[in-house]
Parts: C-alpha cells; sequence; structure tokens
C-alpha cells in the first residue's frame, strides 16, 4: 500500500483545513486508517482513527473539532480539521494498519499561526 498525504498549509488560528491522503491497492477497505501529528520537538501521537467499519476514534485534544472520514470507492481518507489552534501545528501522516502491517505515507505541514 502506498499512501499520498496532501492538504497541508499555513492556516490563523480558527481556521479549517482538510486534509486528504490517497491511497493504492485493492483492499483499501480492508485497512485501518489512521492520522498520526509529529510537532517540533514531540513524539509522534494519533490524531484520528477510522476502521474497516467506519468506526471513528479521536485523540482529546482535537475531539469536537477534528473528523476523519473515508471514501473506499476513491481509496481516500480525509481530516477534516476546525477551530485550529497553533498547537495543532505539526507534520500530519496519515497510515493505514491491516494484515500484521502498517503503512505511511509522507506527511504533510499543517502550521496554524496566532
Amino acid at each position: 500500500v502506498q499512501l499520498q498525504a496532501s492538504g497541508g498549509g499555513l492556516v490563523q488560528a480558527g481556521g479549517s483545513l482538510r486534509l486528504s491522503c490517497a491511497a493504492s491497492g485493492r483492499t483499501f477497505r480492508e485497512y485501518s486508517l489512521n492520522w498520526y501529528r509529529q510537532a517540533p520537538g514531540k513524539e509522534r501521537e494519533p490524531v484520528a482513527t477510522v476502521t474497516s467499519f467506519g468506526v471513528t476514534n479521536y485523540a482529546a485534544s482535537v475531539r469536537g473539532r477534528f473528523t476523519v472520514s473515508r471514501d473506499n470507492a476513491a481509496n481516500t481518507v480525509h481530516l477534516q480539521m476546525n477551530s485550529l489552534k497553533p498547537e495543532d501545528t505539526a507534520v500530519y501522516y496519515c497510515a493505514a494498519r491491516g494484515g500484521g502491517a502498517v503503512y505511511w505515507g509522507q506527511g504533510t505541514l499543517v502550521t496554524v499561526s496566532s
């Protein structure tokens, strides 16, 4: 599985961005899809998950502001980010988990200015 993330950029606090991650592979619908982020000087942390059944889960820090969704027909997962805060600044990565393996995308930078 190859993943390509896009949609990052510079936004003011309170603004919105929508990240997308396009995946290759015919078994896309079988994977759990995840968004992670890594801020400068910090560990990579999970942000949101959508399972193969469509069940979603969010980190407490983003719950109510971020929405993860998947489009199996288009082999794409999205992360809608609203009410962005400066502390959301990070490189965001998408990942696909399935069959005992984890596949990572290359990351897209989100910068939120105050």
